[in-house]
């Protein structure tokens, strides 16, 4: 068993069948339109140290940190999975960001899924593919992390006030890592960002 996570964070280990999983990262790979783009952070702007793609309903554009998403349609297998993720956790998820971490240098810095689009408390359904990789959450007042290892076919669930009171991270890693696919459906109110 791993290490005790806060309320509001619920993770699920072999969500999705080996063979499933394996294919979708295969299909995700090679048909998402992948982009490295540009991300404002404390004023200083930079290229995202990791590549990115969006599907989502057609009126949902979604923004963070001074970058802006317009509707793309969905990938083959996405909106399967997101039909399963809306039944199993009765949200209206309407659009997925997707990362992709090519090696260990790749990662994603301390942050919550806070935006003003995505409410209050939202719900945020992570499904991870190919490389196991480190997520680290922490207080969002300060405090020690804990460490999760996100796992091949994996769910976190993030839900309540996780957004609000916690803030999370993928590290970068020393150790030659492969291909990690990470998949975070989400609930954008429409055209509340446009």
């Amino acid at each position: 068993m791993g290490p005790a996570l806060p309320e509001g964070f619920e993770y699920r280990p072999g969500y999705l069948e080996p063979d499933k999983a394996r294919v979708l990262l295969q299909t995700l790979d090679q048909e998402m339109e992948w982009q490295q783009l540009p991300i404002t952070l404390f004023g200083r702007t930079m290229l995202q140290p990791r590549l990115i793609g969006w599907c989502s309903d057609h009126d949902v554009h979604y923004r963070y940190s001074g970058t802006r998403l317009s509707p793309k349609p969905w990938v083959a297998g996405l909106d399967a999975l997101r039909t399963k993720l809306c039944t199993e956790y009765s949200a209206a998820f309407n659009s997925v960001l997707v990362n992709a971490y090519r090696n260990g240098q790749d990662s994603m810095g301390w942050h919550a899924d806070d935006e003003p689009e995505l409410g209050p408390s939202p719900t945020i359904a992570s499904v991870s593919l190919g490389q196991a990789r480190v997520m680290r959450v922490r207080p969002r007042a300060g405090g020690p992390s804990t460490g999760l290892l996100l796992e091949h076919g994996s769910l976190l669930i993030m839900s309540g006030n996780s957004q609000k009171d916690w803030v999370h991270s993928v590290p970068k890693s020393r150790k030659p890592l492969d291909l990690r696919i990470n998949l975070t459906f989400r609930c954008v109110r429409p055209n509340s960002s446009r």
